[in-house]
């Protein structure tokens, strides 16, 4: 089965990660970088022709471009938070000399949000809008997912001294927060009725979900320790490459998306972003849904897409 619906092409590689290009034709449009996670695979950003977020702001006429994280090697497990950051930096670099376009927009899900909010506050004058797709950013508001870090019976160095942390390990973690949700992949297209495309779209949500891969054990140690179990960022504490992150240095458009359902995301572990910005264009888009199904459910487009195109329209 073919990841992805929408026509690309690999414009550049940075170790096991790629840049994809999705529209690359001349012409003075802006640009968006979408930086999806790194525990699911890229392409759930693009992962069914009617909810593709990629084909809905390609269709807008934005110049499109995602980061595919690639499937880290063992060796990769040395690869640091400050690396991953990095990388988000010279993809950036790519797609502004590749499209022309001084300032791209970032659009960050999921954790990818998180890394997309501290590269912004690293570079802030390198980032024309930030749109953070139910990325966490105040760790004390995690809810579920906080409590299951908990430093008293969460040993992220025993976790990861075997090596990069599995797909199957942090799946583990998701399926402790809604224990019945891979129950629901099946269920809800059987309630809709059995015909072709409802199969279609089940088995690329179950190919999404089994094609899960890990987290660089270096990375992933921080990501816990310093943001889930310390919320350094939130408290002006985290650093890359000995620089703090100051949310207040972000001046550019922020939008945070939050979605009502969200266990693996509460909506206020995402909203806090507005409140510590130096933005004076601020906004916050909530949704109907869960962390997964808000982005490639039937209600996307009217939900997510046409009050996202409209915003970035406004404001790029």
């Amino acid at each position: 089965m073919r990841r992805g619906v929408t026509p690309r092409r690999t414009l550049a590689r940075d170790g096991c990660s790629r840049l994809l290009a999705f529209e690359a034709d001349a012409g003075e449009r802006p640009a968006v970088l979408v930086v999806p996670s790194l525990i699911g695979r890229w392409h759930i950003v693009d992962l069914r022709p009617q909810s593709s977020l990629v084909g809905a702001l390609v269709a807008a006429g934005f110049r499109v471009y995602a980061i595919d994280w690639g499937a880290p090697r063992e060796w990769d497990r040395y690869l640091s938070w400050e690396d991953l950051v990095s990388r988000i930096r010279r993809m950036l670099r790519w797609v502004s000399r590749h499209s022309g376009t001084r300032a791209p927009g970032l659009i960050g899900y999921s954790v990818g949000g998180t890394l997309s909010t501290i590269t912004t506050a690293l570079r802030p004058d390198k980032v024309g809008a930030l749109v953070n797709l139910a990325g966490p950013i105040d760790f004390d508001k995690g809810g579920l997912a906080r409590l299951l870090t908990d430093p008293r019976w969460f040993d992220v160095e025993a976790l990861t001294d075997a090596g990069n942390v599995a797909a199957s390990q942090m799946w583990a973690g998701t399926v402790a927060l809604r224990p019945t949700a891979h129950l629901g992949r099946w269920l809800g297209p059987l309630r809709r009725g059995i015909d072709r495309e409802t199969v279609k779209d089940a088995l690329r949500l179950e190919d999404w979900v089994n094609a899960s891969v890990s987290f660089p054990a270096k990375a992933y140690e921080r990501y816990i320790r310093e943001l889930y179990q310390q919320n350094t960022l939130i408290q002006g504490r985290h650093t890359v490459r000995g620089r703090a992150i100051a949310l207040g240095d972000i001046e550019c458009p922020v939008m945070a998306i939050t979605f009502s359902h969200d266990q693996v995301c509460p909506p206020e572990a995402t909203q806090a972003l507005l409140d510590h910005v130096g933005s004076q264009t601020r906004s916050h888009l909530g949704i109907t849904g869960g962390h997964v199904g808000a982005v490639i459910g039937d209600r996307a487009p009217g939900e997510l897409h046409a009050p996202l195109i409209d915003w970035l329209q406004t404001h790029m």
